[in-house]
Parts: structure tokens; sequence; C-alpha cells
């Protein structure tokens, strides 16, 4: 049985063909999953009884279950959802006063899961502690943005995946997701209000460079030198710095957008004065702009995040080079809001459970 959230409308309007269902059938289905936000067939009432039971044997809706919920001073929001077969993913409702790529103060942000757990073993991040599970489905990964929605009662109209996972890394279920997402007749979110965020998968982001949609995009960078990312970012082995920027540089031929290197700033790490002045070499090079994040530490991970007046000059360094740059001072720091800390910490919780003996 297929994902219902995971269907173009090429995909449904093939479909109808086959089954002997006219067109506009297609777009009747869709409006009800998007505009009218439906969550079983049951309420698709201006579709024939006889229709609504071929759907139910054809397709499956994509329902996230709420396992927790966290809210922030701040009033970022942390989600928690268990899938269909039990896995865990996160995702963050970020607040609409945090400026963040591209996002204006009336914008709301989520930041989008794209796997359970990662492969890719960054030294900072809470995602990768208990390996990688699985990639999510299209469907899954839609899910998370209609799922939000219901539960803050606003639309969400920026998105940045951000979340657990490396999105290219999920490439295929990736692009379709963003192509429903975009679509007029799916979530409608434009593509400039769309952020996806690699650790630097090369070959990927060159086919990236090549689809049509204007998503933006965001490099997990880090590190300004080899020396420094790799300690960090196992991914810098295979595609080390200069095939990273190649790759890059390709990107923004193509896309004639600005791109955004990320740098989570790690006390004693990449906090270095002679890390600023590399960084602002090869934004520069680049003509990118650059996101500066204090670390948000991780229970048992040795980081820690570097002074505010650590922080502030390293952005002067930046600035002074004529760089783009801003500071984010972390939302969510009271609520462990960085990516997979709440899941390990549910999973650790349900894991002490069970060595504990019966009553």
């Amino acid at each position: 049985m297929e994902a219902l959230l995971a269907q173009t409308r090429e995909n449904l309007s093939q479909w109808m063909k086959t089954s002997g269902q006219p067109d506009y059938r297609t777009t009747q289905i869709l409006e009800w999953v998007y505009a009218k936000r439906a969550t079983e067939f049951s309420q698709m009432t201006s579709l024939p009884a006889a229709l609504r039971d071929q759907l139910r044997q054809s397709f499956s809706f994509s329902p996230l279950e709420v396992v927790r919920e966290i809210g922030s001073a701040d009033t970022t929001r942390k989600f928690l959802f268990r899938l269909s077969d039990g896995q865990l993913i996160e995702t963050v409702l970020i607040p609409a006063s945090q400026a963040l790529y591209g996002s204006r103060s009336d914008r709301r942000t989520l930041c989008v899961s794209t796997q359970v757990g990662c492969a890719y073993g960054c030294k900072f991040c809470a995602s990768g502690l208990d390996g990688w599970k699985r990639n999510l489905g299209a469907d899954e990964i839609v899910a998370q943005v209609l799922q939000a929605e219901a539960l803050c009662g606003e639309r969400i109209n920026n998105l940045v995946f951000m979340g657990m996972g490396e999105p290219l890394a999920n490439y295929p279920n990736l692009i379709r997701a963003l192509n429903i997402l975009n679509a007029p007749w799916g979530v409608g979110i434009g593509a400039r209000h769309i952020t996806v965020s690699t650790s630097g998968l090369a070959p990927r982001i060159r086919e990236f460079a090549d689809q049509p949609l204007q998503i933006r995009l965001a490099i997990s960078l880090h590190g300004a030198t080899d020396e420094v990312r790799e300690r960090i970012m196992p991914v810098n082995r295979k595609y080390p710095l200069e095939d990273l920027l190649d790759a890059c540089a390709h990107y923004v031929s193509r896309k004639k957008q600005m791109l955004t290197f990320e740098f989570i700033l790690i006390a004693g790490v990449n906090d270095s004065p002679a890390q600023a002045t590399a960084l602002a070499r090869l934004a520069k090079r680049l003509q990118a702009k650059v996101n500066l994040i204090p670390y948000n530490a991780v229970e048992g991970l040795e980081w820690v995040r570097p002074s505010e007046g650590a922080q502030d000059d390293f952005l002067t360094i930046l600035n002074r080079s004529g760089v783009p740059a801003t500071l984010r001072r972390e939302k969510g720091h009271d609520i462990a809001a960085a990516c997979g800390q709440l899941r390990l910490q549910v999973d650790r919780e349900k894991s002490f459970a069970a060595t504990q003996p019966m009553d």
C-alpha cells in the first residue's frame, strides 16, 4: 500500500486513469488533503463512497503520533513524533522573531528531519550518537509540516531541512517531498523559503544544483580548514574542502543565489581568530553569507560553547572582512533543542526502564 502524502499530482492522476475515474477527482482529493487537511478518507464527503473505498484499499495516510512536546521560554517548540514502525524523529518550530535563512519577523520556521538517526557522525551532534536507522519516506517528511501546523494552529511558511539526518543522503525522497511542499496543489511553500542543509556531500550538491526548484542551500561547514573540519566532521575525509567548495561554486553558478555557511562555534576547537580569518576567505570566494551558531551542549559530548565575548570577536573579524554574517544566539537552549537530543533522551529512558526488575 502506498502513502497518500508521497503522491504527486501526476502519480495520483495516473492512478485515477488506471482506476477508470475522471481526472477532476485528483483535484478534489488534493484539496481535501492539503486545503481542508483531511486525515481520513471518510472525511472526503464530496467523493463517491465507492471511490473512497478504492482509495482506502490503495493508499494509506501517514499519521505521526506525538510522543512528547516541549516548549521553550523563548517560544521554541520541539515535537517528538513516533512513526508507524515505532521509530522516533524530532521536528522543531522556531520562533517568528528569529531571523533564519531569509525568514522575516512574520515567519514561522519549521526545522524538518529527513532520516531516523544519521550515518555521518559529526562529533558535536546528538542525531548520530545511536547511528543511522533508516531514511524517511517523502510522506513522513511532508507529514511533519502538516502535523506541526495542526499542533500550533498556524501556517508554516519557512522550512529548514536541518533536523535529524543528512538530507542529501536521502535524495529521492527529499526531492519528492520538496516538490509536494512547494507545489500550489500541495502545501504551497515558496521555494525561496525552503533551505536544505548538508554536511558536504559534494556529488549530491552538484546534482541538487541541476534540479529546477530554486531551493536555498546551506553548508554545515563548522571548520574553515581541513585540519579543523576533519576533527569534528568525518565527511571531510571523503569530500575535503576543495571538493566541497568546487561543488558549491557549481551550485551558485546554476542557482544565482547566495549560499549560506553554517558555523557552529565550539570553544577551543574552531572559535579562534585564525579560523575566523580563514572562514572569511572561503565566504568571500563564493560570496557566501555566514550564520554563526554558538554550540548547544549535548549530554555525553565534551564540547562547550565559547563565551559571548569570544563569539562577538569572531563575528567582528568576519564583518571587518566584508562578509555578511549573523550571530544566532541559540533558541531553545533550555529545552535541548539541538537535533536528536530529545529522541536520544527518550530512547535512553526506554532502555533504562527495560533493565529494571518488575514489581
